[in-house]
């Protein structure tokens, strides 16, 4: 007797749920990214090998460009524009500044602090498209006026019993005096210890440091 011969049925898969899942995911991603902002001051760092990334909270950026100007920042959330705010409360107050709340609070939203002190006022009322490199940048080229020490002063107190990171972002061809007078300021505050914004660069083939890296890749194979 022969064996009964069981009907070949095609077999089909519905993509109707998948498709859903991949358009809401999709959907999520692009609602939820935030696209890295335009830089206000553009600055041709140096190269190095050194790939530790800078942390994106928790910082005060120093930024020196190619024309010497020295322009302060924080990082782009909640809290540290609230130690922004508080910095320049205690600048306005020690230095006796006269701006308004209005006008500190116009400060804080903008990108970075670069004018002298007196010049303040003048920067809290510039539309937001001046608000650029051409500013005359925070005086600290004569020893005698280094008016980062007053920032970073005010930078320590405001993060007081918090972690404060201080990152040096400087141009290629920026001098060395008013890089030596950054250091200046963190000095006289004791902020001994701060990072460096570099290009990365490959490791030059042949140094000891390429020979640790290739037989550490070796090792993981």
């Amino acid at each position: 007797m022969s064996r009964p011969k069981i009907a070949r049925k095609s077999t089909s898969v519905d993509m109707t749920a998948m498709c859903d899942v991949a358009f809401l995911l999709l959907s999520f991603f692009i609602l939820t990214t935030k696209p890295k902002p335009s830089e206000a001051v553009p600055i041709s760092t140096p190269k190095s090998v050194e790939n530790k990334f800078a942390p994106d909270k928790n910082l005060v950026m120093i930024s020196l460009n190619k024309d010497n100007h020295v322009y302060l920042s924080v990082g782009d959330n909640s809290g540290d524009r609230d130690k922004k705010q508080a910095m320049l409360e205690d600048v306005n107050k020690a230095n006796n500044l006269g701006l308004s709340s209005s006008e500190i609070a116009t400060l804080t939203k903008q990108p970075f602090i670069g004018t002298p002190l007196a010049q303040l006022k003048q920067q809290a009322h510039l539309p937001v498209e001046q608000i650029s490199s051409k500013l005359p940048g925070i005086p600290c080229t004569d020893t005698t006026n280094n008016q980062m020490t007053e920032w970073i002063r005010a930078a320590v107190a405001a993060y007081q019993g918090t972690k404060m990171d201080l990152i040096l972002k400087g141009d290629n061809v920026a001098t060395y005096p008013v890089f030596k007078n950054i250091l200046t300021a963190f000095k006289k505050n004791e902020q001994f210890k701060f990072q460096m914004v570099t290009n990365q660069s490959n490791v030059p083939a042949g140094t000891d440091l390429y020979k640790l890296n290739m037989s550490g890749k070796a090792a993981q194979m």
